[in-house]
């Protein structure tokens, strides 16, 4: 996969969302204990009120499942047994998100996609849920597969109608720092994108797939996906838009370890760009920027 299923941010800026909205408001809370949405509190900035529990003992049951959230089987497990005996509960997407972000760490990406879809079936609206499940379905499905066009269609669906509710639909808590808010919302357009980009490379309609990975860099500055730069190189390339491709080979470079898959890639992808154009080889940098983590293959030309 791409992005190892969107690890190498999702430690880094979900847990923000992700942290807070692991502890909902609730009926009655004890003395002492705080609640990020408690009863009169603000509404939340531009979506959805986040998941509350109805009663103490529900809320217990969550934060003993919640437990397990650094285990994908066990918080799968904790999920179900929770759905179980609470089978109207809000907090149900939450445990199922964790499970999914869980399963994502281990790079798990069938069991993601599994958390991806419980998830959806009790908010089909969730982009986070959508992202995920349609990068799994856009990385892992193959030319030679018979349902390829089904699979990268689903999957192109999920990614657009996250891009349609990533202001409307995340459960963002009251009193979030707004600069953290625009940083995740950036970095799931960036995701949808670049699964948009993935697809339409895979169907070989290279021009799209060009639009989409500037798309995807351009939501998400902060922090390029270095697998994006390099695919939106072979996208060029494939147009025979050498020197342009040559560009984005560079930065690909410049933006991985050389040491790492995508980093092998990138430097092949630039020093055939570089025969073909006529051009020079840079100097290689020590180390990639600061932020950057190595991500597994492009798509093969």
């Amino acid at each position: 996969m791409k992005r190892t299923a969107m690890i190498f941010l999702t430690v880094a800026v979900a847990s923000f969302v992700f942290a807070q909205q692991s502890t909902p408001a609730k009926q009655n809370p004890p003395a002492g204990q705080s609640s990020p949405t408690p009863q009169g509190a603000a509404t939340p900035p531009l979506g959805k009120r986040p998941p509350q529990a109805k009663t103490q003992a529900e809320f217990d049951a969550y934060k003993a499942a919640m437990a397990s959230m650094n285990d994908g089987a066990a918080m799968e497990k904790a999920a179900d047994d929770f759905a179980a005996k609470f089978p109207d509960s809000e907090l149900r997407v939450l445990l199922y998100r964790a499970a999914m972000h869980a399963y994502q760490s281990a790079n798990n990406a069938e069991k993601m996609l599994e958390m991806a879809e419980k998830e959806l079936k009790l908010d089909p609206d969730d982009p986070e849920a959508l992202i995920g499940a349609s990068e799994v379905m856009a990385e892992r499905t193959r030319d030679t597969d018979l349902d390829k066009d089904q699979r990268w269609a689903e999957a192109q669906k999920q990614a657009q109608h996250a891009l349609e509710t990533v202001d409307t639909d995340l459960a963002i808590p009251a009193n979030t720092p707004q600069e953290k808010i625009d940083a995740y919302k950036g970095y799931l357009r960036s995701s949808a994108f670049s699964v948009l980009g993935t697809i339409a490379f895979s169907e070989e309609k290279y021009t799209d797939a060009e639009g989409y990975f500037h798309k995807s860099i351009d939501a998400f500055p902060a922090q390029v996906d270095p697998v994006v730069v390099l695919r939106l190189a072979i996208a060029l390339d494939k147009q025979g838009r050498y020197p342009d491709a040559l560009k984005e080979a560079n930065r690909a470079v410049q933006l991985t370890q050389e040491n790492t898959t995508s980093g092998t890639l990138a430097r092949r992808e630039r020093d055939r760009l570089v025969q073909l154009t006529g051009g020079s080889t840079p100097a290689p940098a020590s180390k990639p920027p600061a932020g950057t983590a190595p991500t597994p293959a492009p798509p093969s030309q």
